[in-house]
């Protein structure tokens, strides 16, 4: 990460998080808005790849988007019904 300012932004940021006084998306909103109209921050070729990174750490797993999170669980393998009716025959109680 190039821009000092932005580092210096979202450690202030990320208190606020910690303390509660801010949502964690919010902060993200706020990370993307500065990346856009920063002059520094639109040359920096690692900026988006280290955004992410720290939207993955910052972001519950709840608020992350849909679309983003049905890329993620296609690497989870499926079940299938009659293995799914297996385990919960297992679990049943007598």
């Amino acid at each position: 990460m190039e821009c000092k300012k932005l580092v210096r932004l979202i450690k202030e940021w990320y208190v606020c998080v910690k303390q509660e006084t801010m949502a964690p998306v919010r902060m993200m909103q706020f990370v993307d808005k500065h990346t856009r109209n920063c002059e520094i921050c639109q040359q920096d070729p690692d900026l988006p790849e280290e955004i992410e990174k720290i939207r993955e750490f910052v972001v519950p797993e709840s608020k992350i988007p849909k679309a983003v999170r049905a890329q993620e669980e296609k690497t989870t393998p499926e079940i299938s019904p009659e293995e799914a009716n297996e385990i919960d025959s297992d679990h049943d109680l007598p």
